[in-house]
């Protein structure tokens, strides 16, 4: 199942930028260059869906949409630290 939630392109990568806060959609836009803008609106719409993410939607000109986890994503941030430390090893043993 984790495998589903997570398992887009960008999906772990927005949950790791989030776990530092809430962000606006351009600002995710940035720390994710190499994402499309599709792409990110249909993984984040997808992370919604599935509970990891909440998006608050103000009422202003120009409009202005917040992206934040939820208590759910919140639960993430171990596993997200584990895969953080096994990638920094591994790049450190096989000179990535």
């Amino acid at each position: 199942m984790a495998v589903s939630v997570l398992g887009g392109t960008w999906k772990l990568t927005l949950v790791k930028h989030l776990l530092a806060g809430t962000r606006r959609f351009n600002e995710i836009g940035r720390l994710v260059p190499l994402a499309n803008t599709k792409t990110l609106t249909r993984q984040l719409r997808e992370l919604e869906e599935d509970g990891i993410v909440q998006r608050t939607a103000f009422p202003e000109v120009p409009p202005r949409v917040e992206y934040a986890l939820s208590e759910t994503g919140r639960s993430l941030e171990p596993i997200v630290s584990a895969m953080d430390a096994w990638g920094a090893e591994f790049a450190q043993r096989h000179g990535v």
